[in-house]
C-alpha cells in the first residue's frame, strides 16, 4: 500500500470534525442530537452536555465498573455488541459474514510467523461489531500475557452488515491492530482490532506508538513481561467497529452464538 485510501481521508475529515470543541451551546446540540439520532442509552455515562467534544462522547467511560465473573476460566465480552459470527476455524478460513470466508493467515499480516498461525488453525474465532450507538472502549475478556502487536495500515471499509455481505475481504483490507496473546495456561489467541469508516483511532493504551490511520507500513512491537487481568481497558475506538477473537484449538468452549447481543462484562465462553 502506497498511498491513503479515500476512506481513510474521509475519516480523518470527520475525525477533525468529532475533535474539535466546539461553543458550549453548539456542542450541547451537537451531543444530545447524536444521542437522540443513534439511540444512545447513556445511564451508564455521565449526561451528553459534559462531553468537551463529540469524541470525547464516543469515547466515553463508565461511571461504575461492571461486574463480572471471577472465576478465571469464564471469558467476558471485551466490548458492547453484536456477534456477527463465531464458531470453528476450518484449516485457516474463518467466516467474515454467512456464506463469505476469508483466510485467517492473510488476516494476520506478514509479521506474524507461519508457526503462530498454523497454532490457530483449526481453533474458534468471534466476530463483535460495535455499531456507533454502542459503548466503544474494549477489555481484557480474560486474564492475558501479551507477545506483540502489529499494526497494518489499509483501507477503512465500513464494517455494518450490508457491507461485510458484500464486500469479499473486507477484514482483509482494513487497517487493522493485531495483538497475539497468551493465556494463563500458555495458549495462544489472538485480538485482532478492525478499523471502519469514521474510525480516526484505535487506541491502544499499551501502546501509544501505534498511531492508526497515520502511516502506511505495517509496524511490529514486541513485548516482555506485558500482562493484563480480566476486564482491563485498553483502549477505544473512535466511533463503532469490530474486534476478532481467534483462539488456538481445544482452549474455549463457546457459550453465545451469531446474532446475538453482548454487553463487556458478560460471559461468552468457558476456558477448557
Amino acid at each position: 500500500m502506497n498511498k491513503r485510501h479515500m476512506t481513510s481521508a474521509l475519516s480523518q475529515v470527520f475525525g477533525r470534525f468529532a475533535s474539535k470543541a466546539h461553543s458550549v451551546r453548539v456542542q450541547n446540540a451537537i451531543n444530545h442530537s447524536y444521542v437522540r439520532m443513534m439511540g444512545l442509552d447513556m445511564g451508564e455515562f455521565d449526561s451528553p452536555e459534559s462531553y468537551p467534544t463529540l469524541n470525547a462522547l464516543f469515547t466515553r467511560t463508565l461511571k461504575h465498573k461492571r461486574v463480572f465473573s471471577s472465576d478465571p476460566r469464564d471469558v467476558i465480552s471485551p466490548c458492547d455488541s453484536l456477534i456477527t459470527e463465531c464458531g470453528v476455524i476450518h484449516d485457516d478460513l474463518a467466516l467474515q459474514i454467512k456464506g463469505m470466508n476469508y483466510s485467517v493467515d492473510a488476516f494476520f499480516g506478514d509479521h506474524i510467523s507461519d508457526e503462530y498461525k498454523k497454532s490457530v488453525h483449526n481453533g474458534s474465532f468471534i466476530n463483535f461489531y460495535l455499531s456507533p450507538r454502542d459503548y466503544h472502549r474494549y477489555h481484557a475478556p480474560l486474564d492475558m500475557q501479551i507477545l506483540g502487536a502489529v499494526h497494518i495500515p489499509g483501507k477503512l471499509y465500513p464494517v455494518n452488515i450490508p457491507t461485510l455481505k458484500k464486500k469479499v475481504n473486507l477484514f482483509i483490507e482494513n487497517e487493522r491492530v493485531v495483538l497475539e496473546c497468551l493465556n494463563g495456561e500458555g495458549k495462544r489467541f489472538f485480538l485482532i482490532l478492525v478499523g471502519a469508516l469514521n474510525v480516526g483511532k484505535m487506541e491502544v493504551s499499551f501502546e501509544p506508538r501505534i498511531q492508526t490511520n497515520t502511516v502506511l507500513t505495517p509496524t511490529h512491537y514486541s513485548y516482555s513481561g506485558l500482562y493484563l487481568s480480566k476486564g482491563d481497558d485498553f483502549g477505544c475506538f473512535q466511533m463503532g467497529s469490530t474486534i476478532v477473537m481467534i483462539c488456538e484449538p481445544n482452549m474455549i468452549e463457546l457459550g453465545v452464538s451469531s446474532g446475538h447481543n453482548v454487553k463487556f462484562a458478560q460471559t461468552i465462553a468457558r476456558l477448557y
